[in-house]
């Protein structure tokens, strides 16, 4: 398998999780990450959820992946981001 080659056909729907602390705006700066990615992300496409303590929270979105490199790209920008502890 070449560096292009992939497991998923593309398009298709891909579902990211980034977690970090818990702050009024975390999901907007997730959001924002991949919607630099996404040129149509629907509000419906975003999930949050906090932890049970309340001291993370983890936000899901849904998106229309179209290749490797999109997705490659969106998980790179959240995982420079210095709020995002984890990207799933």
């Amino acid at each position: 398998m070449t560096e292009e080659q992939t497991l998923f056909e593309f398009p298709c729907q891909f579902s990211i999780k980034a977690m970090g602390k818990s702050r009024p705006d975390f999901d907007l700066i997730v959001v924002s990450i991949v919607r630099q990615h996404v040129d149509d992300l629907k509000e419906s496409a975003v999930k949050t959820r906090p932890s049970k303590k309340g001291k993370f929270t983890a936000v899901t979105v849904t998106i229309e992946a179209t290749s490797k490199k999109q997705l490659d790209a969106i998980y790179q920008g959240l995982t420079d981001c210095p709020e995002v502890m984890m990207v799933l």
